[in-house]
């Protein structure tokens, strides 16, 4: 019998990678910029503004359910800065040529496999289920470009989506809220303590709460993860795992593997990018994770 989760386990990786690189890119950045986000906040702010354009007309409360980890008060802030959805839609578009422009510059052996996977993954997008996935459902919804390149990278960035609106109902199933489970995410990282939430914009009120909660629990003791921590989070992540192996089934087990060896070589290239712009713990769901 083929081991589906197996196969996304793995692909989940490449599927990250092909995504997440543009989220510290020099080039991004400096289009945020010339949008008007002040410099030193650019980055992570273009990064919240390219994302959730998508939702923005849903405004700021819905793109925070959204998002799950990332800090409800740099949301707010964005919002406030940009005030209008259709601004949004400036740096969906900026992100949009800084995506081109990047994947041909740092890993030009993606484009011919993204432009070729664009007309085989789209079908198998449009029968993911969407009851639940409403950050999936905004991007489905978004004009798809003529460009192929550009269109297999929106089909993939789809397929993140899905699996991250899977992965946070799963978060709230277990009763955690963003502080926790950025808390456990880290520890389960092996991160240095806290890395993680802070990275994201936690607040230390937040963090406080999230470790207390944890504590009650038993899942973590004088601000450190229990063991029994550290398998919660192993189970949310099989869990995601398991509940996300339709769209390979759906592609099939021929296009699956070959997703793994045409993805995998320059999505390395790709992660290396992200360790030189961002730093070596950023856009952790591409790492390795050490056994515990």
């Amino acid at each position: 019998m083929t081991d589906w989760a197996a196969i996304t386990t793995r692909n989940a990786r490449s599927v990250q990678t092909t995504i997440g690189w543009i989220f510290w890119d020099p080039g991004a950045v400096r289009r945020y910029t010339d949008l008007g986000l002040p410099e030193q906040v650019a980055g992570p702010l273009g990064y919240m503004a390219a994302r959730c354009a998508p939702l923005a007309g849903a405004g700021p409360d819905a793109v925070i359910a959204a998002f799950g980890s990332i800090s409800p008060m740099a949301i707010r802030a964005l919002f406030n800065i940009l005030v209008v959805p259709e601004r949004f839609l400036g740096f969906w578009e900026a992100r949009d040529e800084a995506v081109v422009a990047g994947l041909r510059d740092h890993a030009p052996d993606i484009v011919e496999p993204l432009s070729e996977l664009a007309p085989l993954l789209w079908p198998v997008v449009e029968q993911l289920p969407l009851v639940g996935r409403t950050f999936f459902g905004a991007h489905l919804a978004m004009p798809r470009s003529e460009d192929p390149l550009l269109s297999g990278w929106h089909a993939v960035n789809c397929l993140r989506e899905w699996r991250g609106d899977t992965h946070w109902a799963l978060v709230v199933a277990h009763g955690l809220t963003h502080a926790e489970a950025s808390i456990l995410h880290n520890a389960w990282l092996r991160y240095e303590p806290d890395w993680l939430p802070r990275s994201r914009g936690t607040s230390d009120a937040d963090l406080d709460a999230g470790w207390t909660a944890l504590q009650r629990r038993g899942l973590a003791a004088d601000r450190v993860v229990t063991a029994e921590g550290i398998l919660l989070r192993q189970r949310i992540e099989d869990e995601t795992d398991r509940l996300t192996t339709l769209p390979w089934q759906l592609l099939g087990i021929d296009r699956s593997h070959w997703f793994a060896r045409a993805f995998e070589p320059p999505c390395e290239r790709l992660l290396q990018r992200v360790d030189e712009t961002a730093g070596p713990n950023y856009q952790p769901a591409s790492r390795i994770r050490p056994p515990h």
